[in-house]
Parts: C-alpha cells; sequence; structure tokens
C-alpha cells in the first residue's frame, strides 16, 4: 500500500509495539496462575495477533490488508462501578530481583500496556491520511479499550486497582457549574438540517 511518510513511521512503531504485546503475552499465558486471568489472556491473544498480522500487510501488501478486526462490545461486570468490592487493598512494592513473574505483575504490566497502546492508537487514527488505514487504527483503539476494560474490572475485583465513589458534596458543586445548552434551537436545528451529517452507529452499540 502506498502510504504517506508520518504513516509508515506510525505503523512501524506501532508494529514493533504489537510485537512487545504478543511476546510479553505469550510469557504470561505460560506463568499465570489465576485462571480468570488467564481465560481472559486466551481470549485477547487472538486479537492482537489478528492486529499485528494487518499491520504487516499495510506494511508489505501494495493492496493493503485483506484480514479484518472486529469491532467488540464492551462487557460492564462489576455490580458497582464507583466502589471496590474489596475492603482494604493488598499493599505491593515493586521487587528489584525478579525471576518470574506472580499475577499482580502481569496483570499490571498488561492493562498498562493496553492503556499505551490505546492511547498511541488515537494518535495516529487522528494523524492517518488514508481512510482505510484512519479505520484500522480506530478499530485498534476501541479493542484497547475493551481489552483494557476487562483487565481493570478483573483488577478491581481482585483488590489490585483501588476504586472508590467521588464525593457527592464535591460532585453537585462541580456539576451545578456547567448548564445544559438546549439542542431544539433554531441555529442548531438549521445545521443539522443542512449539514445532515452520516453516522454508522449510536454509542450504545459499544456495549451491553
Amino acid at each position: 500500500m502506498r502510504l504517506a511518510a508520518h504513516e509508515l513511521h506510525d505503523l512501524h512503531e506501532l508494529t514493533m509495539s504489537c510485537v512487545n504485546s504478543i511476546t510479553n503475552m505469550g510469557y504470561m499465558l505460560q506463568h499465570v496462575q489465576d485462571q480468570e486471568f488467564k481465560s481472559i489472556l486466551e481470549k485477547h491473544f487472538p486479537f492482537h495477533v489478528r492486529d499485528y498480522n494487518m499491520k504487516v500487510e499495510f506494511l508489505n501488501q501494495m493492496e493493503g490488508a485483506k484480514k479484518e478486526l472486529s469491532l467488540l462490545k464492551e462487557v460492564g461486570k462489576l455490580t458497582d462501578f464507583t466502589k471496590s468490592p474489596i475492603n482494604q487493598y493488598p499493599p505491593v512494592q515493586p521487587r528489584t530481583a525478579v525471576d518470574n513473574m506472580n499475577d499482580r505483575e502481569m496483570a499490571t504490566a498488561y492493562l498498562l500496556t493496553l492503556k499505551r497502546a490505546g492511547r498511541e492508537y488515537a494518535y495516529s487514527a487522528m494523524e492517518a491520511a488514508n481512510p482505510e488505514i484512519r479505520s484500522f487504527l480506530q478499530t485498534c483503539f476501541m479493542m484497547s479499550c475493551t481489552h483494557a476494560y476487562d483487565m481493570w474490572q478483573y483488577m478491581v475485583n481482585k483488590g489490585y486497582y483501588p476504586l472508590e465513589p467521588a464525593d457527592q458534596n464535591m460532585t453537585a458543586k462541580i456539576g451545578a457549574v456547567y448548564q445544559v445548552v438546549p439542542e431544539n434551537q433554531e441555529q442548531i436545528q438549521k445545521y443539522i438540517n443542512q449539514y445532515q451529517s452520516p453516522t454508522s452507529g449510536a454509542s450504545d452499540q459499544l456495549y451491553q
């Protein structure tokens, strides 16, 4: 595929990132002890391989990628999305000599890898000129978001990631600063009718 110079460099960096992610996941799959964590890795792993292979195709094939990357739905599993089910968080201290990583260390590494990848995909998607590459990178961003959400919820349930409700008085105080803009006003309706911006779905299609 013909690429702009910045697209080539972005794809190179993102492909190298995939090499790192897949290699780390390969290690984790052989060492993780918790079955729930292992099941998450097993579910995610084929999508990371497909993501990588599509990048290789973009870099090497004139017609671009032949494969497709599925757009995943997010699944909320926590009973309370503002408060951890753990009353006391288990302490952690970085180890300076490591033979094998434990489950908490691997879960932390994987979640942070997904967050970093998501930011890189978002930035690259904004910069991409080719519509096909833009669409691919946007889907990669959503994949990173969905996989990170799976891992974040796992870590919250284990007490590895603190989750506490915001102070209600502060929430009310800050919320009162902002007032809703009426969307039925003539100016806005005029623009909606004049431009008819195309849509490909709604936000509620991204979760279930």
